[in-house]
């Protein structure tokens, strides 16, 4: 081992890597997610937006989700790292869908 015990690039720490980037578990069934739905304004210019995080689903099941939102609200919307952002304070509205869909979401914030 070099003096001062630092090595960047050891055997163990890329044996660590390995098991990191593994095969990833299945999803969460449904009502076991930690669903939170919250009004925010933070970043947006002082529009207000419905931000819904915790869902565990690829970037084509949020984007199914988020069209389903959309045309049940009425309003636009996006996926962001997923996290969905819907346009205006939406949150009773999707709490609703988002209970009919199988979650148990809560309301987050104010």
């Amino acid at each position: 081992m070099p003096k001062g015990g630092w090595q960047e690039f050891s055997s163990s720490s890329s044996s660590s890597l390995q098991r990191l980037s593994g095969p990833t578990k299945a999803p969460s069934p449904k009502t076991q997610q930690v669903v939170r739905v919250q009004p925010t304004r933070g970043g947006k210019g002082g529009k207000t937006v419905t931000v819904i995080r915790g869902l565990e689903l690829d970037v084509t099941g949020l984007k199914s989700l988020l069209k389903k939102l959309k045309t049940r609200i009425g309003s636009g919307g996006t996926v962001k790292d997923g996290v969905i952002e819907l346009q205006g304070d939406q949150v009773e509205l999707a709490l609703e869908l988002l209970t009919k869909e199988g979650y148990r979401p809560k309301r987050a914030g104010g």
